[in-house]
């Protein structure tokens, strides 16, 4: 998004004297109305348009505005400045699984939600998925779990079909059970259709097979940096190059343009996809590539890429309001409503075997049942451990290989950069 994807009866009568809230957040609405606004900071698509509507109409007094940043790149400094000078965060702030390590090393910056019931919600999320923003001695919870970046993948029946692959879903999936196999339907795909990338770029394929590589990636549980030590990052490197080698990747960096262009345009056959992601290659393929889209079994064991949480800023003056909010927001419910807005697929077991989850198909996908795809992996995977400054680490990988792609560095070259760059990041 990750993306994401929540309750006590709040006083309707307010003090007439509340200030004007702010652009930052944090302080009440009006004086005349007596309303208190809460302020949202989220990035990318949440899917809380419905939930704020029927928040605001079950509790008079309250109303909500959210202010979406829009790329994670963009929001991560953003949200690290607002709580470096105590100002700007408003009431509640999105926090992506990738950069919750770093906030997690100053709790005091956040409201402990356990003075706010969360407590008794413990099982409404993933043991792990509440563990995640828990301090280790458990004496502070910092953020609630909204969804869990569950993986399948993407890939263009017309494309497939173009090349003499299979194009039904179940078909597809049995094509990879192994990145190994994934890598051979890829030359395979190559061989027939030369003018399409397999996959977009290697970054996202590599970060894909990192996940489901071991319990930590570039840090160990202590924080400290392992990334030229963990086998396991070396091995996924390597196999990456093994893709780059066989000339699969379309060579198009995440996220630009090009890239958003090359949904619509056919570039690529295939991509990982979290399941925040549906939401995206709907959009940038638009309606006249609706049903060309498609989803399988991701190759490999399950895996989760992306999620988040929402927290409450200790600078926030409306502490009580907003811990009942995001308590709202990340109930059962809640994630279910995100997930059938967005797809953001749901932490809450009870939202994951909820029928309207998992019985739920996307009708731009050709109807894919992205509700059984993406709870099975979620159910096979095993978390993850992300240190401090992993999503920066990991685009400078993903920089790396692109580089290496586009013919800018030989393998061992790249490799050594993105080591160097590591280290200098967790200086």
């Amino acid at each position: 998004m990750g993306v994401r994807p929540r309750r006590a009866l709040l006083a309707t009568t307010l003090l007439s004297s509340l200030v004007a809230v702010s652009a930052c957040g944090g302080a009440a609405d009006s004086a005349s109305s007596g309303d208190v606004t809460l302020i949202v900071k989220t990035f990318s698509q949440f899917g809380y348009d419905e939930l704020y509507e029927e928040y605001e109409a079950s509790h008079p007094g309250i109303k909500i505005k959210e202010e979406n940043i829009g790329k994670l790149g963009d929001y991560t400094p953003k949200l690290q400045q607002w709580l470096a000078t105590g100002k700007g965060a408003g009431d509640v702030v999105a926090i992506e699984e990738g950069i919750l390590s770093q906030f997690m090393a100053k709790p005091d910056q956040f409201v402990n939600l356990l003075d706010h019931g969360a407590k008794e919600l413990s099982g409404n999320f993933l043991p792990w998925k509440w563990q995640q923003a828990s301090t280790s001695d458990g004496s502070k919870v910092v953020g609630l779990g909204t969804d869990v970046g569950a993986q399948g993948m993407c890939y263009r029946k017309d494309l497939f079909e173009a090349a003499g692959l299979p194009t039904d879903r179940e078909a597809v999936g049995k094509l990879w059970p192994t990145w190994d196999a994934y890598l051979a339907t890829g030359k395979q795909f190559k061989a027939k259709t030369p003018g399409a990338g397999f996959y977009d770029s290697t970054g996202g394929v590599y970060l894909n097979m990192l996940m489901q590589s071991g319990d930590h990636t570039y840090y160990d549980a202590t924080n400290k940096l392992v990334i030229d030590s963990n086998a396991a990052v070396r091995d996924t490197w390597d196999k990456s190059i093994e893709m780059v080698k066989a000339g699969l990747s379309a060579n198009i960096e995440m996220w630009s343009p090009q890239w958003n262009a090359g949904f619509k345009n056919g570039t690529f056959a295939t991509i990982p996809c979290p399941s925040w992601m549906l939401g995206t290659i709907e959009k940038q393929a638009g309606p006249e590539n609706k049903g060309k889209w498609d989803v399988a079994k991701v190759p490999g064991n399950g895996a989760v890429r992306g999620g988040s949480f929402l927290a409450v800023p200790a600078q926030s003056t409306h502490q009580k309001e907003a811990a009942e909010l995001a308590k709202f927001l990340t109930s059962a419910k809640g994630q279910t409503t995100a997930f059938k807005a967005k797809n953001n697929f749901p932490s809450s077991p009870q939202a994951i075997d909820d029928p309207v989850v998992q019985d739920f198909k996307n009708p731009y996908f050709g109807d894919a049942p992205v509700g059984r795809i993406f709870g099975e992996s979620v159910k096979a995977l095993k978390p993850v451990y992300l240190g401090p400054d992993n999503n920066a680490i990991g685009d400078r990988v993903g920089n790396a290989l692109l580089a290496v792609e586009q013919g800018k560095l030989q393998p061992d070259e790249a490799w050594a950069k993105a080591v160097d760059d590591a280290k200098r990041l967790a200086k």
